[in-house]
């Protein structure tokens, strides 16, 4: 017998099934709110202090451009396969990988030696930023056409309001002169934001809500 759970259908307001009950779905989308916001903010703490980190190790103009396009190349060519994996092995464990890497990533750049321990901890962080398609694929999953735009629409209020307080944080953490900054501090604090957010998804969320 499949022991995995298969989820519950109730009628929608325009009559169709929805894919989970109400107050499971609801309980998801704000889990999965908090999870994207506490996330988003530990990402945007790092991000308007990169240049002065690379600074801080001696980093060329042209060397600090790429530091923060390693991220992003990271992702372009990650992204792919972690939508293929979230298919294959469900939606929660590509949420816990994606967002242990993430804190590992920011663990790494808060004990950087050196420009290199910069590149290489970007690029890992891009290489695993999967959370936020791995969010917006669980919603896909726990909602219909009656309320799937409103899901949808949390996570990118979520994504949004966390990119938003990230790098406001940031700025708090790092003081009024970058140039005397423990870059470290704010480092750590991305540390804890995603650990939050990685703790909830393990503890909180409920498994891969796909049906058979």
């Amino acid at each position: 017998m499949d022991a995995r759970i298969t989820p519950a259908h109730d009628e929608g307001p325009l009559g169709r099934p929805s894919a989970m009950p109400s107050s499971n779905s609801r309980t998801a989308m704000l889990v999965l709110f908090v999870v994207v916001f506490v996330n988003l903010v530990g990402f945007g703490i790092v991000i308007p202090l990169l240049p002065f980190y690379g600074e801080h190790y001696g980093a060329a103009p042209d060397e600090v451009a790429l530091l923060l396009a390693s991220y992003s190349a990271a992702q372009f060519v990650t992204a792919p396969l972690w939508g293929r994996a979230s298919d294959r092995w469900g939606r929660k464990p590509i949420l816990i990988a994606s967002l242990a890497g993430t804190v590992a990533s920011y663990l790494w750049l808060a004990y950087a030696r050196d420009l290199g321990d910069l590149f290489w901890a970007r690029t890992l962080a891009g290489l695993m930023a999967g959370s936020i398609s791995g969010a917006f694929a669980y919603i896909a999953d726990i909602t219909d056409e009656t309320n799937r735009s409103r899901g949808m629409g949390m996570i990118g209020a979520a994504f949004g309001l966390g990119f938003i307080a990230g790098p406001a944080i940031g700025g708090l953490l790092a003081g009024g002169d970058p140039q005397s900054t423990d870059f470290r501090l704010p480092a750590f604090a991305a540390v804890a934001f995603s650990g939050v957010a990685l703790v909830l998804a393990s503890t909180v969320l409920a498994r891969d809500p796909r049906p058979d």
